[in-house]
């Protein structure tokens, strides 16, 4: 948690409203593996990290509630009887759609005031929305005394999500943001949202992520051809989601759909298998194992899934040709964002030093680093 963000919220929120806040911070999250696997209802293995969204938040006196989003330098008003989505991509529906799905719950919130601020990379894949819409949630349930559990809670998000944002999301950010432990990551089962915390003892290595600063445009179409090829051969398979399917039964319909859906649906099977194998590899202290399943995730996402692009495969392949570096790979939806390395301590900064600049050389554009670490979910900031 960065206090720095903290102090920033709390010193603008007095300033502005001339009341002392409760403060809260929301974190951004990580997968470690198990990617496009949560829409086929299978497993994920998200954590919290050390980067979010620090709010400070109180009861207002007035008849209106204001927003403002610190780093953007915006601040919006709005009347709670009259909420409605504003604008397609403007933050304010994060804040907006939670405040709405709580009404939805029939429960009574009252006037406030709210100023946030976050140091999580927009489009770097780690889930900066979640973290906000957990920071409002969590505020107002505190405030208002909603008696809302944390359950009840990322469900609020996740609606807010869907119904103001417009992004068909899981429930996997969410729910890595709340639920969040210090040095453990979470091996999420998608079907019933249950999952096993599992304490990750790096040792000598270390999470980097690298940034490729690129969005290619992944048109909606992209992510929901994929969703659509997977739905259809699980009801080819007469099975509720793809978690339910073994390579064996893929095999029984391989003359029945186009080969690249073929491997998009082997893909999903064979990363669910891998996420179990990387909860065993963590529990028997392997990292060897955990960093060869993350090399072989991205494999699948790049050549059988497609999601993969340019800038993601050369990091990745960089990567390959330094033996202090156990495994690689790309993080979240696709098509740009972030990829994950698990690499030696005592090498990280001379590979970051390296990659930066063959990263420039290569595509004219520099890349970001980030070191990160495993850390608890929202909370209350004393």
């Amino acid at each position: 948690m960065s206090a720095s963000l903290i102090k920033d919220v709390k010193k603008t929120f007095i300033e502005k409203f001339k009341s002392k806040p409760l403060l809260i911070f929301s974190p951004g999250r990580i997968n470690i593996i198990g990617e496009h696997t949560d829409y086929n209802d299978g497993f994920v293995f998200p954590a919290a990290i050390d980067k979010g969204i620090a709010a400070a938040i109180q009861k207002s006196a007035s008849s209106s509630c204001t927003a403002v989003a610190l780093d953007l330098d915006s601040t919006i008003k709005f009347e709670l009887d009259k909420i409605k989505p504003s604008k397609e991509g403007s933050w304010e529906n994060y804040v907006l759609g939670v405040v709405a799905e709580i009404q939805n719950k029939n429960k009574v919130v009252g006037n406030f005031n709210i100023v946030f601020k976050g140091n999580i990379p927009g489009g770097a894949g780690m889930s900066s929305s979640a973290a906000l819409e957990n920071s409002v949630v969590f505020g107002l349930n505190e405030l208002f005394e909603l008696k809302l559990t944390k359950e009840e809670m990322i469900l609020i998000s996740q609606k807010a999500e869907h119904n103001y944002v417009g992004v068909n999301c899981g429930i996997m950010d969410q729910y890595a943001s709340m639920f969040g432990k210090k040095e453990h990551a979470l091996h999420l089962d998608c079907r019933n949202n249950e999952a096993k915390p599992y304490k990750i003892d790096f040792k000598d290595h270390q999470l980097i992520l690298i940034n490729t600063n690129v969005k290619h445009s992944l048109s909606d179409s992209a992510y929901n051809d994929r969703r659509a090829a997977c739905e259809s051969i699980s009801k080819l398979l007469n099975i509720k989601a793809l978690r339910d399917a073994t390579e064996a039964d893929l095999k029984k319909v391989i003359d029945k759909v186009p080969p690249s859906n073929y491997q998009k649906a082997l893909f999903v099977i064979q990363e669910n298998s891998r996420t179990l194998k990387a909860a065993k590899a963590i529990e028997d202290n392997d990292l060897k194992k955990l960093g060869a399943l993350i090399y072989q995730s991205h494999q699948g996402l790049s050549n059988q899934y497609k999601v993969s692009c340019d800038e993601l495969d050369f990091l990745v392949n960089q990567t390959k040709k330094n033996k202090h570096v156990l495994g690689a790979r790309m993080m979240g939806g696709g098509f740009g964002g972030c990829t994950i390395n698990l690499i030696a301590k005592s090498e990280a900064k001379a590979f970051i030093e390296t990659v930066s600049k063959v990263y420039k050389n290569k595509f004219n554009k520099a890349c970001s680093t980030y070191l990160i670490k495993l850390e608890k979910g929202t909370h209350i900031v004393k």
